[in-house]
């Protein structure tokens, strides 16, 4: 009786480590939420509209953080005031996951700088703050630009899964993929004194590499930090409030950062 006793166990405990599958096994599904840093590369923007066609050369611009509170940053009132990621992952295959998400950057045109100008404009008043092919911002006289609520890439991507540390209650994974995706920014222009322009259009399309190191605990919970490095091409930026043709065109690569916290489902840990 005994012995049927122990092999019955054994045969139970044996099953169920069968039954048992890695983190990111096919079928699985991964939520995640994260903050990001991210930094751009210098930038060609054209405005143009009824009386003015001009381009300013090597516009330098940065990201704004917010200020870190738990008010701000975990109130889910206040979840689309940082710098956020937000992403489903599916798995089709073991370790291989098609993500749909958005990037929810900011960017912020540096306003003390002096730039070049290329173009016209008709207008006298506007056309005296051009000295020897040159503009200074700093006033903000001709121009304020921003991408602060936000800068949205929202994108697809695809990443592979390796495993690279295997432990009763930890598994540490490093992934690579690449992604691609449309830009819906919400930009806050205001240009030569018309009417401050803030809302958002469909402005262009971007693309990705990213890699990433992701830390699984707990059977179900993953830390993710990852790198991002892309390139974003918008052709279609609102610069007024009405229905005139006027707009504004730039492309510029960027990195980003992004670190935050996920969870899986329908993965069960291993022993």
């Amino acid at each position: 009786m005994k012995n049927k006793f122990l092999l019955l166990l054994l045969l139970t405990v044996t099953l169920s480590l069968k039954a048992q599958t890695e983190p990111f096994k096919k079928g699985s599904i991964m939520v995640f939420w994260g903050w990001n840093n991210s930094a751009y590369s210098k930038s060609d923007i054209r405005f143009k509209g009824d009386g003015y066609d001009f381009q300013l050369n090597d516009v330098v611009a940065h990201d704004r953080q917010t200020p870190f509170s738990f008010k701000k940053y975990l109130n889910p009132a206040n979840a689309t005031i940082p710098q956020v990621n937000y992403r489903i992952t599916y798995f089709p295959k073991d370790n291989l996951g098609i993500t749909l998400g958005m990037d929810h950057m900011k960017y912020v045109m540096d306003q003390n700088q002096i730039v070049d100008f290329q173009g016209y404009i008709n207008n006298p008043e506007y056309a005296s703050l051009v000295q020897n092919g040159k503009v200074d911002l700093s006033d903000a006289k001709l121009l304020t630009f921003e991408h602060t609520d936000g800068l949205n890439y929202i994108n697809i991507g695809a990443q592979k899964y390796h495993n690279v540390l295997n432990k009763k209650n930890i598994d540490l994974f490093l992934s690579y993929g690449a992604g691609i995706g449309v830009l819906l920014p919400k930009s806050n222009v205001k240009l030569m004194g018309n009417e401050r322009s803030d809302r958002f259009h469909l402005a262009g399309f971007g693309a990705d590499v990213r890699v990433a190191v992701s830390l699984i605990t707990w059977r179900h919970v993953v830390f993710q930090l990852e790198g991002k490095y892309g390139y974003i091409n918008m052709p279609d930026i609102k610069t007024t409030l009405n229905n005139k043709p006027d707009k504004a065109s730039q492309d510029f690569t960027y990195g980003e950062v992004d670190f935050g916290i996920g969870y899986t489902f329908n993965t069960r840990k291993h022993n």
